[in-house]
């Protein structure tokens, strides 16, 4: 019957389309405009962009430019009043409920595409078509649901509508910089929601992609699945991606032990997971023996003290200076350990132009930090010698 659509599908095979077209949805988002089109971190065949700008023409009614010119501004706007959809600035529940209101806003704003939405598409079809009428994809997305599946065709197209604006303008945007958990200290509040990033195609792992921005692959640790980073591999191995830039891999020279110019750059290269380590084999630690020392008096201060004592300090509120304050002011120790994180950062924001004031200061560091009576500081700083820009070879 007409009711049915021309594929007459049971509901369940209803839902399993759904997803497939969907998920190509977000593949097409992850792949195309945001790791490609914003980053350029790969490279894709021609006739692949195409599929994709016409594939989210149809789903999203997205334009490569606007949406590639919001996402750069949002890297370098991050969590301040000029950010599109900063949660720090406008409030979770803003951008939860008005994601894609703040998308449509910051689309019409002419200096943004004009600053940002550089090397974009600007060809024939995209300039009489995909730009002039976005709504004309989705209504023919309408069409091909009515014909193909009826009457419950409407919801498929609904569910395809509400896709990216609830997941990607709310979740992402809004969730992701909000809860979650946080490989490293990067310098706004973005986190990985999940380690398994399967339903928003590895954007999932955002803490991981504000990081390293640039890397096609947005997991780092081993327990960590970037849905999108296998689709790249699979289009990679057909010739139709070629991907260009992956986070640094931190190498490691057994029995290294003297800082030369090459440990300096590596170290430069590999500062977010060095600052992770730091948190691992030094404050952990120490929180913890002075937990244990700590009078029962004293011992809330040290509540959360290894999340507080490492995080990027500009995320930090007048509440949390002052329980760091308290911890530090019962703890030379700790004092030791959190002056030395914030010197170790210091250096390459200050000599990162200048790779012999940098070797000079690590070398500096490195003596202090051996000079200081605390053991795991003084491992770190041994383990810092052994960093190189090559793995060690056979």
């Amino acid at each position: 019957m007409w009711y049915n659509g021309l594929l007459d599908l049971s509901v369940w095979q209803l839902v399993a389309i759904t997803l497939v077209m969907t998920h190509v949805t977000i593949i097409s988002v992850t792949i195309y405009l945001h790791r490609y089109s914003a980053h350029r971190a790969l490279e894709l065949n021609a006739g692949l962009k195409h599929f994709f700008r016409f594939w989210l023409w149809l789903t999203t009614g997205q334009n490569t430019r606007e949406w590639t010119a919001i996402h750069r501004k949002h890297h370098a706007k991050c969590e301040t009043v000029d950010d599109p959809h900063s949660p720090v600035i406008k409030g979770l529940s803003t951008v939860l409920r008005k994601g894609a209101e703040l998308y449509r806003a910051e689309a019409e704003n002419p200096e943004t595409l004009r600053i940002y939405g550089k090397n974009c598409p600007d060809d024939w079809i995209e300039r009489k078509l995909y730009t002039p009428y976005p709504l004309l994809g989705i209504a023919f997305m309408a069409v091909i649901d009515l014909l193909l599946f009826g009457a419950l065709g409407m919801t498929v197209w609904a569910v395809q509508m509400m896709w990216i604006p609830f997941w990607a303008a709310g979740v992402i945007n809004g969730l992701g910089h909000a809860v979650g958990y946080r490989n490293f200290e990067c310098r706004d509040a973005a986190t990985n929601l999940i380690p398994w990033g399967i339903v928003v195609g590895g954007e999932e792992l955002h803490n991981n992609h504000h990081t390293y921005p640039n890397s096609a692959k947005l997991s780092v640790k081993a327990w960590e699945f970037d849905m999108g980073w296998a689709w790249i591999k699979v289009l990679s191995a057909l010739r139709l991606a070629k991907v260009a830039r992956v986070a640094p891999i931190a190498h490691r020279v057994a029995g290294k032990g003297h800082l030369d110019m090459d440990t300096a750059m590596a170290i430069l290269n590999n500062r977010f997971q060095i600052m992770a380590q730091y948190r691992k084999l030094v404050i952990a630690p120490l929180v913890g023996q002075e937990l244990a020392k700590a009078d029962a008096s004293v011992r809330h201060q040290f509540h959360r003290a290894k999340r507080l004592l490492s995080r990027e300090t500009s995320l930090l509120d007048d509440g949390h200076h002052q329980r760091i304050q308290g911890m530090l002011e019962h703890s030379q120790a700790l004092k030791v350990i959190y002056e030395k994180r914030l010197a170790l950062q210091q250096i390459w924001v200050k000599t990162s132009s200048n790779g012999h004031d940098m070797l000079a200061a690590i070398k500096e560091w490195v003596h202090e930090a051996e000079a200081s009576g605390i053991q795991s500081l003084r491992e770190f700083a041994d383990q810092l010698k052994t960093y190189s820009l090559r793995p060690a070879t056979a």
